[in-house]
């Protein structure tokens, strides 16, 4: 017997492992150590050393074919177990995909197919996977017996490789049906859901619509009623035919709906078919309380007729007599707003013509009356019961009475008011005429006096004494009527307490008044000042009368608009007149515009007479100049540089030796003695040439 330990050993690490010496734990050095005992045992004995070899040999082969063979029923263990799991799967999983049992709901055949989706994600693919390892195992392990002469392996029947795969089809089979069912399931189901819910809501919306129809059909209410509401009753029963006519359609609709709904077999169609039955039988009801109820309207209506004449007759005649009594109310009580004596006049013209409409009014509510009581007498003589109220109209004979003493009543209310506006405008016209005639004689003499004034100014009649003694006259005449101009404020008073806005009889405004009054006030002031200043002028300047007068006439000439003010070109003419050299050339223009500087040193355009007074006064007289004073202070000084304050006393009126002691620096030049004064610096500042 061989050790089967050093058999292996023998076999895992000896040359015939196939390894080139290199075998899983020994070296090439053992080997040949060992070899080297070998040989010198078989040097001691041939025949046992050759024996012994031949047994490591064949244990050596034996060990290897018993790892091959463990190797592949290993391999076959694998495969029959991977295919039996495999095969118990596929046994599974077939008939709950061969389960083709319709739910009732959408809701629970998409959670089929969401089961069906969760297989095809999660559980097929791990499968797929063992199928495919199955056929390589099988293939490696045929290659493997193959190549070591063994016999090919045949598995347990029913796990060959092809019953795996039949398996395999069968079961992508068993799932490409089941998912074609799924959808078309679902597809069944939604419509069959959308066909349910077409049902349910045309079903409802038929039933809401014939919600009390019968109750309204089975109604009496045309006993009691009058040929008005009978001919609305059956206006209103004739629109309820054609509405019903119209609703057949409907009806056949949620029939055929059933019908379909039974046909794709819906899981509550015997809910469906129930309520559709009803809705029929309901139908066939209405169709004949419809057919007896128009029966009856059209014998009530017939008995009505003759009554209904007389309503309507009243009704014609009762409308526009109410409407006449509404608006003649409204008319009686509306509010008026005049401001003239004809527009109230007119107010009660009309009122007078309204007053002598009243009697054939009165005839024609008595002819309506009688018209109902003909009504009442028939209804009572003939035992017709009314229904209280005549259809044709809600204006019945007690509101007729009680508008028509309305409008009684109104008539002298009107008479009253109306006659308290026309005292009230006759009052107005009475303060516009008061106004008016002050005021046509205070806005004129205003106007006269404004002219007067104006042609004082312009006119040459006497001095300027005489026409500014003129001028005051008529300031004083002026103030003298100032009394007018109030009594005319008291009366404008008046007139707006009163709120009168407008005043015909004259064009004059107490506004214009006012500003009229002002001007005035403001003309003669500011005239009296031009001639008093023009008398300063004159004597200031030792102008003459005679000169005075021509500079006025020459104004006066080229003062076309009389405005009191002349503008460049008419200025330059003036000035052309008297001799001054401004024609149009490069000298007289320089002139000219020197000339402008002087009478209008604000650029305004326009010059005044006074600015010309000023002007003409400079260049036809003699003026002092700092020059004169300063040598005439020489004289005084004794023709010294400085003067003295005992010498301005002794030369001069006290008061202005004071003043120009005060006033005068003093003196600071080389030759100065104490109390000198500077006369030169003093001079110079009194025209403006230095500060005082």
């Amino acid at each position: 017997m061989v050790d089967y330990h050093a058999a292996n050993q023998s076999y895992q690490y000896g040359p015939s492992s196939g390894s080139n010496g290199a075998g899983g734990g020994g070296t090439m050095g053992d080997y040949m150590a060992q070899e080297d005992d070998w040989d010198r045992d078989l040097l001691l004995d041939p025949a046992w050393e050759k024996q012994q070899r031949k047994a490591e040999t064949a244990a050596n082969r034996i060990c290897k074919v018993l790892a091959v063979n463990q190797e592949n029923e290993h391999l076959m263990e694998d495969y029959e177990r991977l295919a039996s799991d495999l095969l118990e799967w596929i046994r599974r999983t077939i008939p709950w995909l061969e389960d083709r049992v319709p739910q009732k709901t959408i809701q629970e055949m998409q959670q089929k197919l969401e089961d069906f989706r969760d297989y095809r994600r999660v559980h097929k693919p791990p499968k797929v996977q063992e199928k495919c390892q199955l056929e390589i195992n099988f293939n490696t392990l045929q290659t493997k017996l193959r190549l070591s002469n063994r016999p090919a392996f045949m598995p347990s029947e029913g796990k060959m490789v092809s019953d795996i795969n039949n398996g395999w089809q069968h079961l992508e089979q068993a799932e490409k049906g089941y998912e074609e069912w799924l959808l078309n399931e679902i597809r069944r189901l939604e419509r069959l859901d959308h066909l349910a819910e077409k049902f349910r809501q045309k079903a409802s919306i038929h039933e809401a619509w014939t919600d009390g129809k019968e109750a309204m059909l089975k109604h009496r209410d045309y006993e009691t009623a009058t040929l008005s509401d009978i001919k609305a009753l059956i206006r209103k029963h004739e629109a309820f035919e054609s509405d019903l006519a119209a609703h057949q359609d409907r009806v056949e609709q949620i029939a055929a709906i059933a019908q379909e709904l039974n046909e794709l077999d819906y899981y509550d169609s015997h809910n469906v078919n129930t309520r559709c039955q009803k809705i029929c039988d309901q139908w066939d009801a209405l169709g004949s309380l419809t057919h007896s109820r128009r029966e009856a309207l059209e014998k009530t209506e017939k008995q009505l007729e003759t009554i209904d004449q007389l309503h309507l007759e009243y009704a014609k005649r009762a409308a526009p007599f109410n409407n006449w009594m509404e608006s003649a109310m409204e008319d009686l009580q509306d509010m008026f707003i005049v401001h003239t004596i004809e527009e109230i006049e007119g107010l009660i013209s009309a009122h007078d013509q309204f007053k002598s409409t009243l009697p054939d009014a009165d005839r024609e509510r008595e002819a309506i009356l009688a018209i109902h009581k003909e009504a009442q007498r028939i209804a009572e003589s003939n035992h017709i019961k009314l229904s209280g109220s005549n259809p044709y109209t809600t204006v019945t004979p007690q509101i007729i009475n009680s508008k028509w003493e309305k409008v009684q009543q109104l008539v002298p209310k009107r008479d009253h008011a109306l006659l308290e506006e026309q005292s009230k405008q006759q009052s107005n016209e009475h303060l516009r005429r008061q106004f008016a005639s002050q005021a046509n004689i205070v806005g004129p003499w205003i106007q006269t006096k404004m002219e007067e004034i104006g042609r004082i100014s312009i006119e040459m009649n006497g001095t300027l004494e005489d026409q500014l003694s003129h001028l005051k006259q008529y300031e004083r005449s002026i103030v003298d009527y100032k009394p007018n101009l109030d009594l005319l404020e008291q009366q404008h008073q008046l007139i707006q307490e009163a709120l009168i806005f407008d005043n015909k009889h004259t064009n004059y405004t107490m506004e214009h008044i006012r500003v009229g009054w002002e001007q005035l006030l403001t003309t003669i002031a500011r005239t009296i000042n031009e001639v008093e200043n023009q008398i300063l002028t004159r004597d200031a300047k030792g102008i003459s009368q005679e000169q005075m007068q021509e500079f006025r006439a020459s104004f006066n000439h080229f003062d076309k608009d009389h405005g009191g003010a002349l503008g460049p070109e008419e200025f330059k003419a003036c000035l052309i007149s008297l001799g001054y050299d401004v024609e149009n050339d490069r000298q007289g223009d320089a002139e000219f515009n020197r000339i402008m500087s002087v009478v209008d040193p604000n650029h305004s355009g326009l010059v005044t007479f006074q600015a010309f007074i000023d002007f003409m006064s400079r260049e036809t007289t003699d003026t002092d100049t700092a020059d004169q004073v300063i040598a005439s202070f020489k004289v005084l000084a004794g023709d010294k540089n400085f003067i003295t304050a005992e010498e301005l006393r002794r030369e001069l009126p006290p008061d202005q030796a004071e003043y120009c002691i005060a006033r005068m620096a003093p003196y600071q030049g080389p030759d100065a003695v104490p109390g000198a004064l500077d006369y030169k610096s003093f001079s110079t500042a009194l025209y403006g040439e230095s500060d005082l």
